[in-house]
């Protein structure tokens, strides 16, 4: 099952926007260009980055060369943030999916923000979501087929990046075959496979604009069902 956010956790990534566009308002943007990386797997980092405008994606590698999708992020969102470990060495790599515009900020200044404004106690409730998602993900690459965990990675990229209509959301973000195969952990012919039958069955649509419309209810009972 997808986790969805909630109205504590959407109020703390505002709150958490408001202090970092005011923490950065002075600070020149970093600009990068589609498919190339803000940082790679291995690079010493310690920089949290926010994203102005654009899309990023994580990836780790796996031993035999295959990439995993971990995450994707928006505009007003936060990525990088495990250098405040300290563990120095970046685990994953960031790419940009579109042109995307970013402010840096050391470690040192962000839990300056977040002391300033009141917001650790945000940030560690917004941490431990994000965690509780990728314990979700783990379980589902070991629990549920790839037809269920394909079903379940669109319910959560359209709640947590969607825009919500009467009947459905939509996720204004073009997302390739071969990147869901890499966040769903199958093949791109089996993706590809199983968003015809999800069209069939009436579960999402392509507007004209080429974005993806996603039933919410239908496809959540759909799933349900092949549980």
């Amino acid at each position: 099952m997808a986790i969805q956010q909630t109205p504590q956790a959407e109020e703390f990534k505002r709150q958490l926007r408001d202090s970092l566009v005011r923490e950065t308002v002075n600070s020149r943007a970093l600009k990068v260009a589609r498919h190339d990386n803000v940082y790679t797997s291995g690079d010493q980092g310690n920089m949290v980055y926010f994203i102005e405008s654009g899309q990023i994606k994580l990836l780790m590698l796996s031993t035999d060369g295959r990439e995993c999708l971990l995450a994707i992020h928006s505009g007003g969102d936060i990525f990088g943030e495990l250098s405040l470990s300290g563990l120095g060495a970046r685990l994953e790599t960031a790419t940009a999916m579109k042109a995307t515009t970013l402010k840096q900020i050391p470690c040192a200044h962000f839990f300056e923000c977040l002391g300033r404004d009141s917001l650790f106690e945000g940030f560690v409730r917004y941490l431990a979501v994000r965690i509780a998602d990728q314990q979700q993900v783990i379980a589902n690459l070991v629990t549920v087929d790839s037809e269920q965990r394909l079903g379940q990675t669109l319910l959560q990229l359209a709640r947590t990046m969607g825009k919500k209509d009467p009947r459905s959301i939509r996720i204004e973000l073009r997302i390739s075959h071969e990147e869901l195969s890499e966040m769903v952990g199958t093949t791109r012919p089996r993706i590809s496979l199983f968003m015809q039958r999800f069209h069939n069955l009436g579960l999402i649509e392509t507007n004209k604009e080429r974005f993806l419309i996603i039933k919410e209810k239908k496809l959540a009972d759909y799933l349900a069902q092949i549980a």
